[in-house]
């Protein structure tokens, strides 16, 4: 019977971030059944967006890696990173050595505008500047002109919040954090005055958690900037903040905003400014960015009861050297795995991986690439115990594959030695992280 000591539940796990290390530790932790974990990860770096898209002046968020760090610890965990699923070992190959299969490796494109000018030099998305200031390997090779005097970031997020104090953030301030070497050094030789967010939506609608607005306030050498007619809600937002639809993040943030906007500026530099309601329509310039134009939109309530921002086609230029997009993310497909592509997930449901509405046997989907990118990192805790659970009712159903090469934990490793030579350990990691 699969799950007890001579024929322990095998589990690979593809991905190696915190919906990863979340299932892993669920895993091994199932009271009554005995489980081993491997897990896969195609960077030779564990923790995914904990170590490369957390903001390095976040230290506190970074903190939970320790946690991860005693689940490496037990001997039923084994990390194989430098190999990539579908290239260095298929999907097909996995499911002959593992009883199931959880995919937890994330969303790791960017979505599109979808605008005239999107691709102009000077148009990144923001995400490729958060991996570059955070060390990941692709980027490191990658250039940000830092000289241009107005930065655009497109965006209500968090992540926009995050690119935009990075922009503003000091030398002294940033050599307090892991920032990389080389960004410290662009960021400090920069030249940037104005950090200009804008949102599609209205200041009650904006995705910001609380702490990340507060910290736009608390620069040491910023201004915060939201003109006062920013604040002057509209009554589909008036109603909405006091419906039961709004939480009081959203109304924490008004509030927040409200007193920004309230500020006397200090004449800091660089600025950052707040603008809501703004689309962007065309990214302009002669061989790179020179300006973007912008859309005003206005709340309308659909038929269905959403909120929507809606054009009302009145257009703005603002001269800008530089476009930072984040607008969410999408996840990317593995051969051989049910796809959606409209929502850039694997198809699942409650993290079952389904196929034309069947479910897959022994396939499984957590985090990102389960629900799209969503909440918090510790959204990915209860996201994963759920991924788990639907696991392990399929075990007591006898719906687990009883996988031909599951027996041997070894399979794996010879396989890799065979086809992968550098894969790296966890503890070759810990020496690597050492160096």
């Amino acid at each position: 019977m699969i799950g007890t000591e001579d024929k322990p539940l095998r589990v690979a796990i593809v991905g190696s971030g915190p919906a990863g290390f979340y299932t892993a530790e669920h895993i091994l932790k199932h009271e009554g059944t005995h489980a081993e974990v491997d897990m896969f990860d195609r960077l030779c770096t564990p923790y995914g967006l904990v170590r490369f898209g957390v903001a390095p002046d976040h230290p506190k968020i970074k903190s939970v890696i320790r946690v991860y760090e005693k689940t490496a610890a037990r001997p039923e965990f084994r990390f194989f990173g430098n190999v990539e699923v579908g290239r260095d070992i298929t999907v097909d190959e996995l499911r002959e050595r593992y009883h199931a299969v959880v995919f937890a490796y994330g969303t790791s494109t960017d979505r599109q505008l979808g605008i005239p000018g999107e691709d102009l030099p000077g148009s990144h998305p923001a995400t490729e500047l958060v991996n570059w200031y955070n060390a990941h390997p692709d980027f490191a090779d990658h250039d940000f002109d830092l000289s241009v005097k107005r930065a655009v970031v497109i965006g209500n997020g968090n992540v926009a919040a995050d690119v935009a104090r990075m922009l503003a953030l000091t030398r002294e301030e940033l050599s307090e954090t892991d920032t990389a070497d080389h960004a410290i050094e662009a960021f400090s030789g920069g030249n940037v005055k104005e950090i200009l967010v804008l949102g599609r939506r209205g200041p009650a609608q904006a995705a910001f958690t609380n702490p990340e607005v507060r910290e736009l306030g608390e620069m040491v050498n910023a201004d915060i900037d939201i003109d006062a007619g920013e604040m002057e809600l509209d009554e589909i937002s008036r109603e909405w903040l006091d419906s039961d639809d709004a939480d009081p993040t959203n109304r924490r943030n008004v509030e927040i905003f409200t007193d920004f906007s309230g500020r006397e500026p200090e004449g800091k530099a660089p600025k950052i400014s707040l603008r809501f309601l703004r689309s962007p329509i065309e990214i302009q310039g002669d061989g790179k960015v020179e300006r973007i134009v912008v859309g005003r939109n206005e709340l309308q309530r659909g038929d269905d009861g959403r909120i929507r921002a809606v054009d009302t086609g009145e257009r703005e230029t603002i001269e800008c050297g530089m476009v930072l997009r984040s607008i969410g993310y999408k996840g990317v497909p593995v051969e051989g795995i049910p796809f959606d592509e409209r929502a850039g997930t694997i198809a699942n449901e409650g993290g079952r991986v389904k196929d034309d509405g069947s479910q897959v046997p022994g396939l499984y989907a957590v985090g990102w690439i389960k629900r799209g990118p969503s909440g918090v990192i510790g959204t990915n805790k209860k996201d994963a115990q759920e991924t788990v659970d639907h696991l392990f009712q399929d075990l007591e159903a006898g719906a687990v594959p009883d996988a031909e090469l599951a027996a041997d934990r070894g399979a794996v490793e010879t396989l890799l030695n065979e086809r992968k030579p550098d894969h790296v350990t966890f503890e070759g990691w810990q020496a690597i992280d050492a160096a």
